[in-house]
């Protein structure tokens, strides 16, 4: 088959040619012939250039001041007209206000700028054209992974206090495509209480996300999502009737992939009043369901304990827990989330660490039918209130996380840290990380083999494994698998092996745990002394019921 041709040339008396050398470079890649006319080409040349080597495709550059630009668009717009050039397609890539004044002129198919990714320009080149629909964009998270990586989607919560304003920002968010994933946020009002509207407090509505209220609110919000790049969508479990919440959200707005916590969203959070026994129980089927329908499954259970000020071995510990129950209800594909910055003072070093020893347990848990996809995020309570330093955090913290090679990677917006994001906001803080990408994703130095991070990473290994089989030991004899077993866990929570300084004072709990931070990184410690203990000691007090 007869390649096709790309003849480019940076017009009039413009000498930049990175952007467009750049462009034919990934052109040439992507198995076209290529012919560069370089810098400060006229449009006579242009045109004698065209008719000699009959392209297919046209690719023009200025990137000086719009005016002029105008002079040459009206000269090239009457040499295609005497000369006939009407079937030749001409693309554009100039400065963003050059490419407002080419998108004046129809014979231009395509416009880009500086701010179009490399994967744009890919889809272009391969076909796609300047009409999106929503076929071009996979509808599943692991075709849309397998389409981009090794650059992450972008995932960012929304939902505003009312319906209609998030139904308006989804769209806006779509049309800006900067993002893959909406993970819609809903008020805890439809959380707890959806399917049972009496036990609403009205007073709270549009607490913590959009007060959905009906199928319809779902459907409606997604209806706004298709278009731009149609970005995938998916929502919060809900607090109770997690089966219900499963069989709407996978109903209405396609739900992308589940997350569900192992513990959490019960007595221990008081977001329901499940106890923990018949939580885990109903998390597990709400697994199993998901599992059954082939939709990916995230078990959001460990940052929930460092939120908390649980230390790092129990963390690294619950992730290991987490995973390995999603395996056993059938689990085929596992969204692994690693949450930075949590809990508030761990440092680079030590978060990498301990993010490395979580991700090391989950994939040994990998055979042929299980394997995990790795989600990183900054953790929004060390977000300034200030929006310029919380910028700053946003681009701190992606940096480190890009040493996980994730596949996916959260977005949390810079304005969290004083309030719910905004349309406008979420965009920003989602081209502040592209930005992050672009200079780091290729060629960053590797931070995860530094000898103080792999030192801690294998401390934390060996603590948490410590922990995992001091809950096994604690099972009844009878109990089969004690790791997956509702009860076992339960257990666990209530005698203190999984433990966390904020669990005191509930009943349903421990919370005779001390933690502290100690350069860096998180440790339970002697309460009266301050010193680190380890968890085979914490095991043998506990045992001795001296705490």
């Amino acid at each position: 088959m007869k390649k096709k041709k790309i003849l480019g040339a940076s017009i009039g008396n413009c000498v930049h040619v990175g952007g467009l050398y750049h462009f034919m470079k990934i052109a040439e890649a992507e198995g076209f012939d290529i012919v560069f006319l370089g810098p400060a080409v006229s449009i006579d040349r242009l045109v004698d250039e065209i008719i000699l080597n009959n392209p297919d495709i046209v690719a023009i550059s200025y990137r000086l001041t719009s005016e002029n630009a105008i002079s040459l668009f009206d000269q090239l717009k009457t040499q295609i007209d005497i000369c006939k050039l009407e079937k030749v397609k001409f693309i554009f890539g100039g400065t963003t206000p050059v490419a407002e004044v080419a998108k004046e002129y129809n014979f231009f198919a395509k416009v880009f700028t500086s701010e179009d990714s490399e994967s744009e320009i890919k889809k272009y080149l391969r076909g796609s054209g300047t009409r999106k629909i929503e076929t071009q964009f996979p509808q599943s998270l692991i075709e849309r992974i397998n389409s981009k990586y090794p650059y992450p989607l972008l995932r960012h919560h929304f939902g505003r206090p009312t319906v209609d304003e998030t139904i308006q920002g989804v769209q806006i968010i779509s049309e800006a495509e900067v993002l893959d994933v909406i993970s819609l946020g809903t008020d805890q009002n439809a959380q707890e209480h959806f399917f049972h509207p009496e036990n609403m407090i009205q007073s709270l509505d549009g607490a913590g996300g959009v007060p959905i209220r009906s199928k319809n609110d779902l459907v409606n919000i997604y209806k706004a999502s298709r278009c731009g790049n149609y970005p995938l969508m998916r929502c919060y479990s809900g607090t109770n009737d997690l089966l219900k919440w499963a069989e709407m959200s996978v109903e209405t707005i396609n739900n992308a992939w589940a997350a569900i916590p192992l513990t959490w969203y019960s007595v221990m959070d008081g977001r329901s009043k499940r106890s923990l026994k018949d939580t885990i129980s109903e998390n597990q089927s709400v697994m199993r369901w998901y599992a059954e329908k082939g939709i990916p499954v995230e078990v959001n259970e460990s940052h929930q304990w460092s939120l908390r000020d649980a230390h790092d071995s129990l963390a690294v510990a619950m992730a290991y827990l987490a995973a390995l129950n999603a395996k056993k209800q059938g689990v085929h594909n596992y969204v692994a989330q690693y949450m930075f910055n949590t809990p508030p003072g761990t440092s680079p070093r030590m978060d990498l660490a301990k993010m490395l020893a979580k991700k090391e347990l989950i994939q040994s848990l990998h055979d042929d039918n299980f394997s995990s996809f790795t989600e990183v995020r900054a953790g929004i309570a060390h977000f300034s209130s200030d929006p310029f330093v919380a910028k700053g955090q946003l681009s701190a913290s992606a940096v480190i996380s890009l040493a996980l090679n994730p596949h996916i990677l959260h977005v949390v917006g810079f304005s969290e840290g004083n309030h719910a994001i905004k349309p406008e906001e979420l965009i920003e803080s989602c081209k502040i990380i592209h930005g992050v990408l672009q200079n780091s994703l290729h060629g960053l130095p590797d931070f995860s083999v530094d000898s103080v991070v792999q030192k801690r990473k294998y401390e934390l290994i060996k603590e948490a494994a410590a922990l995992i089989d001091a809950i096994k030991n604690s099972a009844d004899n009878s109990v089969e698998n004690p790791l997956t077993d509702p009860q076992t866990i339960a257990n666990a929570i209530k005698s203190g092996l999984l433990d966390t300084p904020h669990f005191k004072g509930n009943p349903h709990l421990c919370g005779n745990i001390s933690t502290q931070l100690t350069n860096g990184a998180w440790y339970a410690v002697d309460s009266e002394t301050g010193n680190v203990i380890t968890e085979k000691y914490r095991n043998e007090l506990i045992n001795s019921k001296e705490i």
